[in-house]
């Protein structure tokens, strides 16, 4: 509801690209926010329809931006990734050889926004995120999905059973990062920006049970379990540990302003509040 009246709105498949189009054209827009995307334990599933969604959908609206000159922003992951690549301080350039097909179509995605802005102009700029934490929307089959049913299990229940080990350490972002760390990016000055698509950003670096003991220094009696997901600890144990953001932060000013500590307050108090 906030966001359906927000302004205006269109709901259509991002895979038709005449509604994509048709969209562009009637709003007249300057700048696509490219978010659509099957998330990668859903993409695991559905693999045919990931690439579908997820590569066919971007270029899509590529062509959107070619056509009426726009700026375009892809969502990149940690999942662009693979097991050949250094898992500490995963650097801005390294090797990218995911295993899964969520990382495979965000590999392409940055390929082709490469490719876009090298062939045709097009303003396309990127960022690889790490898992991302919200408040206000529930999670959609992602892989780091547990930094966000722990908090409203943790209200609920004070307990939660984790799909991931203990020690799965993983970058994670809270929303209101993310979003600045898009808007920042889109208003940055280009000609500062040697990477575009895509820059590593990140927050901290997490275990699920460090999560889980600075909720429990917040709410007493909160206890965690653990119940493997075999599809999903391996896709985990396949993303980098860590991320070196250094380009971001040189390149274009990129600072978080949540970390762990701060993250959990404000997600127990907007939980609790809701």
């Amino acid at each position: 509801q906030e966001l359906t009246e927000a302004g205006p709105w269109l709901a259509f498949d991002v895979r038709n690209p005449a509604a994509l189009e048709g969209a562009v054209t009637e709003h007249q827009i300057d700048a696509i926010m490219h978010l659509a995307s099957l998330l990668s334990a859903v993409a695991e599933t559905q693999p045919q329809q990931a690439w579908d969604v997820n590569v066919n959908g971007l270029i899509n609206a590529l062509e959107a931006a070619r056509r009426h000159r726009c700026a375009l922003f892809f969502p990149s992951s940690i999942a662009a990734f693979g097991p050949a690549t250094p898992p500490e301080r995963t650097p801005q350039v390294t090797v990218q050889r995911p295993t899964a097909i969520y990382g495979i179509t965000k590999v392409t995605g940055e390929l082709l926004c490469d490719y876009y802005h090298a062939r045709y102009g097009v303003d396309a700029r990127g960022l690889r995120y790490p898992g991302i934490v919200s408040a206000k929307t529930l999670p959609g089959g992602g892989t780091t999905d547990y930094a966000v049913h722990i908090f409203r299990a943790a209200l609920k229940e004070r307990r939660y059973e984790c799909f991931l080990a203990a020690d799965t350490r993983l970058d994670l972002m809270y929303m209101p990062d993310a979003v600045r760390a898009a808007i920042e990016l889109m208003e940055a000055d280009g000609a500062k920006l040697a990477h575009r698509n895509a820059y590593n950003v990140t927050a901290m670096s997490v275990t699920p049970q460090e999560l889980a003991d600075a909720i429990a220094c917040r709410l007493p009696g909160f206890t965690i379990s653990y119940r493997v997901d075999p599809v999903r600890q391996a896709i985990a144990d396949s993303w980098p540990r860590s991320l070196d953001d250094s380009a971001a932060r040189a390149e274009w000013g990129w600072r978080p302003a949540y970390d762990l500590e701060a993250m959990v307050d404000e997600m127990l108090r907007t939980l609790s509040s809701g």
